[in-house]
């Protein structure tokens, strides 16, 4: 059985696993299981109004990076460097958008899936890099936002740094397995 069937195997089977140990362990533990997750389906409305302001923020300065070139600048700049490792400059807007935005990166991530295919190279890599990064900027702006954070620290630099790792990471596993 290759890699690749037994990923294909545990990824079938691996969030009915993660929820249905959630469901024992609250059983067992005597927790109204149901009544716990409509509390917290309350609670998380009353967080999604909160943080729309942010999330119109965001979003209004994402279309604005868009719109005016800058990630093409921003990949034009970055080819040669990505070109010493072989990564492909068709990921380069996923891989600078991911940290930004899930619906721009995903946009990005359709938009290179119809072109390529989603079973190519770039297809494969593409949807590995959104399943391995996190929206950095988007979780610092609206939720740190919603909770009156001002001063993030070292957030931006460990999300940053976690980023890249994802991405590389992404890469070089997607080069091993499918390349």
């Amino acid at each position: 059985m290759s890699f690749k069937e037994i990923m294909n195997i545990i990824s079938v089977v691996a969030i009915p696993f993660v929820i249905f140990t959630f469901l024992i362990y609250g059983f067992a533990k005597k927790v109204k299981v149901y009544e716990s997750f409509v509390e917290g389906a309350k609670e998380g409305f009353n967080v999604a109004v909160r943080i729309i302001p942010y999330l119109v923020a965001m979003l209004v300065a994402i279309g604005i990076f868009r719109a005016s070139g800058a990630m093409d600048v921003l990949v034009a700049i970055l080819s040669p460097l990505t070109n010493l490792i072989g990564f492909p400059a068709e990921a380069l807007p996923m891989a600078l958008m991911r940290p930004l935005s899930g619906s721009g990166s995903l946009g990005i991530m359709t938009e290179i899936m119809k072109t390529y295919g989603p079973d190519s190279f770039l297809g494969l890599l593409v949807s590995t890099m959104y399943g391995s990064t996190e929206t950095t900027f988007y979780v610092l702006a609206v939720y740190f936002g919603s909770v009156n954070i001002r001063k993030t620290r070292h957030a931006v630099l460990a999300g940053v740094i976690s980023d890249i790792t994802g991405l590389l990471t992404a890469f070089f596993i997607c080069k091993l397995v499918f390349g």
